[in-house]
């Protein structure tokens, strides 16, 4: 999701805390239609940059549930104007499939003119080319719920109906103080803002860390949605997070819990295969360049300590319930393996 910026590409806000904008396109695609889109393989185009955290949940959703077949995958480049996202990794730098160069046009070809920030993960209607929605927290739930005729056999189910009063109660936490915390943080416009971020943000990891702590995930023995909304930010932790976002009490790789829960899912087959830490940091670096003006990217950390053992499987725990692994991810859809810095 791009942050909204002022006119000038700034992110800070001199004196005031980091207010997200969450007035979404509400649209959603379901069964019955009912907002105008029903659920039809081949018609939408999911655009996902890998290196936004709440666009890269849509992309381990649609992997684990194997929805690969009926809803086709746009990957922008790491980093965005204050215009949008461009699609300049694709050849000639034009989407293949819509054939636009900024998602951009897909909003303005849905609302002429759209006022707020062009964000990922979108939905594209590919016979308008319009944008359907962007409404990231309800997308990967209706990819579990009102997408499962087109889901692949041996998927999981990510949004169990007994645990989801439980898993919603979870993500209201994660979101505001960890997945949001750490913008609030490094988008802070005074000490205040920061400090209060930065102590809700702790607070919550160490919580989390409490709640972890025997038991291998985070709602019920299996992964659920709850576990893939806190991977994205723990996947960018040390990365990013904690220096260039000040987020620095500790990093995650001090956190013995939430480092070897975070390992854990890294491993699991549709996590770790879906992070390039290489647009991560060229994304937050290069973008940011109110907090970092240089626009140096670092070398490090160190990527392949995400592949030493974890652990976690002696809390017990079936990674994907009933359901099996995904396959391997599709050709054009990898990753580049790990590295040392």
């Amino acid at each position: 999701m791009a942050e909204s910026t002022d006119a000038g590409g700034r992110y800070v806000e001199p004196g005031k805390p980091y207010d997200r904008d969450t007035n979404y396109i509400e649209d959603r695609i379901t069964r019955d239609g009912r907002d105008g889109w029903p659920v039809e393989a081949g018609r939408y185009r999911l655009i996902a940059a890998r290196a936004c955290p709440w666009a890269n949940r849509t992309i381990i959703v649609r992997r684990l549930l194997g929805l690969e077949d009926a809803i086709s995958l746009g990957l922008p480049g790491p980093t965005h104007d204050q215009r949008s996202w461009t699609f300049d990794l694709d050849p000639g730098g034009v989407d293949p499939v819509l054939g636009i160069e900024r998602l951009q046009q897909a909003y303005f070809a849905r609302f002429s003119g759209y006022p707020r920030g062009i964000t990922v993960p979108a939905i594209v209607d590919i016979p308008s080319g319009a944008v359907v929605t962007n409404n990231f927290p309800q997308i990967t739930i209706d990819f579990e719920t009102e997408w499962t005729e087109f889901h692949r056999e041996g998927a999981p189910d990510l949004y169990p109906k007994a645990l989801r009063e439980e898993i919603d109660e979870v993500n209201r936490y994660v979101y505001h103080e960890v997945n949001n915390g750490v913008y609030k943080a490094g988008f802070a416009g005074s000490q205040e803002a920061y400090e209060h971020a930065y102590t809700e943000l702790f607070d919550r990891l160490d919580w989390l860390s409490a709640r972890l702590e025997n038991q291998r995930y985070l709602v019920g023995d299996t992964i659920t949605e709850a576990d893939i909304r806190l991977f994205t930010t723990l996947a960018r932790f040390d990365a990013v997070y904690n220096g260039h976002f000040k987020c620095n009490r500790s990093k995650l790789a001090e956190m013995p819990v939430l480092w070897a829960y975070a390992r854990d899912l890294f491993q699991t087959p549709g996590f770790g295969d879906t992070i390039d830490f290489a647009q991560i940091k060229a994304h937050y670096y290069l973008v940011h360049r109110d907090i970092n003006p240089s626009g140096i990217v670092p070398v490090g950390p160190d990527e392949t300590v995400w592949l030493t053992p974890h652990g976690r499987d002696e809390l017990g725990g079936r990674p994907f319930g009933d359901g099996t692994p995904p396959p391997p991810p599709r050709e054009g859809e990898g990753v580049p393996e790990l590295r040392s810095a």
